[in-house]
């Protein structure tokens, strides 16, 4: 339940406020489930990384890139 309908319980709201509240939640909503998609697929690729590390050692991680040398 948004501020707004907490703040305003006994006025009857408008078509462009329910439309808005409306909007409002779904567009909530939508950014919710696209974090849980994004965390779970982080945590995945995560474990995936770290068994390979586990079963392939031999792999070495890549080199930090060397910054610029000044001019001078």
């Amino acid at each position: 339940m948004s501020a707004f309908r907490v703040n305003r319980p006994e006025q009857r709201l408008s078509r462009a406020e329910k439309a808005a509240i409306a909007t409002n939640d779904s567009a909530r909503t939508i950014i919710q489930n696209e974090v849980v998609a994004r965390e779970s697929k982080t945590e995945r690729l995560r474990q995936e990384r770290l068994a390979r590390e586990v079963s392939d050692p031999s792999v070495e991680k890549p080199k930090q890139k060397q910054g610029r040398k000044p001019k001078g």
